[in-house]
Parts: structure tokens; C-alpha cells; sequence
């Protein structure tokens, strides 16, 4: 009888080490699929950002590249599809989520009807807090100067860097990812 109570013991011990080790490596699993994610989600916002700035250019009815620009919003004309007109592109962050909105001219003449607006959801889970998202270099950058500061001359912008800190669960993840990149605006450079 004692043989069989400590075998049902030495049994008990064992699987529960086995659960507790199985529980363990789900927890690390969902842990590194959701950094994971993560990474990939702020990976494509900076390049579709990136590749879309740098091509800005006048809109199609004339008005200048860079419309507006603000620390959690920008908004400027840029062709992001293959057929003639520029569209209106604006990023910008609402409830934590990295939102993009496109506004093709329609009309004769052409117009950017704002009520056209057709806008997208791009990195959900902002952390940045009092961080800017955007922030704006003048010609003169080299790397190692400042951002404009105050109101923002749209004439004087060459490089915009955007700053994205993502955290899907600040109680289960590590860390939150960091990701940033600086895109000269190509058709504005004067240098």
C-alpha cells in the first residue's frame, strides 16, 4: 500500500511539472506571436509611410505637397496608385490606432471633397504618449539638429521622421517596440 501511495505521489509531481512546464511555454508562445505581430504591423506602417512621402508632390489642382503638419497628424498630396491624379494623404492617430485617409480629386474642376475621405486603419496599439508621432527637419539637416519646433511652416519641411512606440499588452509584453523612421520629401529637396 505505501509503494502505491508513493508512486500515485511521485506520479502527481510529475505531471503536475509537466502542465505547469506545458503553461509556461504557451504563455512564451503567445508572448513572442504577439511581439511578433507587432513588429510586422510597425514594419509596413513606416514603409507605406516612407515610400508615399517621398514620392509628395503638388496636388493635382496646384496646392503645395505638404498641406499640414502637426505632432500626431500630416497631411500631403502624393500619387499612392497608378493612375494620374495626386491624391490627399493624410496619417494621423486617433484612440491609439495610426489611421490613414485618402481623398481622390473628383469634379470639373477637381476638387479634395473631405466628406470623400476613405480612411484606414494602419498600427493599432500607440504608446507614444507626449511623444510626437511626426516631426519635422528643414533643408539644413544633417542628422544632428533639432526638430522645427512651434507652428510648423509647411515651406520649410525637407525630412519628416515618424516615431511609432507599440504595445499591444503592457501586462503580458516585455517591451514595447520601438520603431521610427526619416523620409526626405524627393520632389521638395533643395540641396
Amino acid at each position: 500500500m505505501l509503494e502505491v501511495i508513493v508512486s500515485v505521489g511521485i506520479f502527481a509531481l510529475l505531471g503536475g511539472a509537466i502542465v505547469e512546464v506545458f503553461l509556461v511555454s504557451w504563455r512564451g508562445n503567445a508572448i513572442i506571436w504577439e511581439q511578433l505581430s507587432t513588429q510586422n504591423e510597425g514594419r509596413k506602417a513606416t514603409q507605406d509611410f516612407s515610400k508615399e512621402l517621398r514620392e509628395a508632390s503638388a496636388s493635382s489642382i496646384g496646392a503645395y505637397a505638404v498641406e499640414s503638419a502637426a505632432s500626431a497628424q500630416i497631411i500631403f498630396y502624393s500619387n499612392i496608385d497608378s493612375d494620374s491624379f495626386v491624391e490627399r494623404v493624410r496619417y494621423f492617430v486617433a484612440s491609439s490606432t495610426l489611421k490613414k485617409g485618402v481623398i481622390k480629386p473628383k469634379g470639373n474642376p477637381l476638387t479634395y471633397n473631405s466628406s470623400t475621405e476613405s480612411i484606414t486603419a494602419i498600427a493599432n496599439d500607440i504608446a507614444n504618449g507626449a511623444t510626437s508621432v511626426f516631426s519635422y527637419y528643414d533643408g539644413s539637416f544633417t542628422g544632428a539638429e533639432g526638430p522645427l519646433s512651434g507652428a510648423i511652416d509647411v515651406t520649410k519641411i525637407r525630412v519628416v521622421k515618424m516615431s511609432l512606440k507599440l504595445e499591444e499588452n503592457p501586462n503580458l509584453s516585455p517591451v514595447p517596440f520601438y520603431i521610427e523612421i526619416k523620409v526626405m520629401i524627393r520632389n521638395l529637396k533643395d540641396n
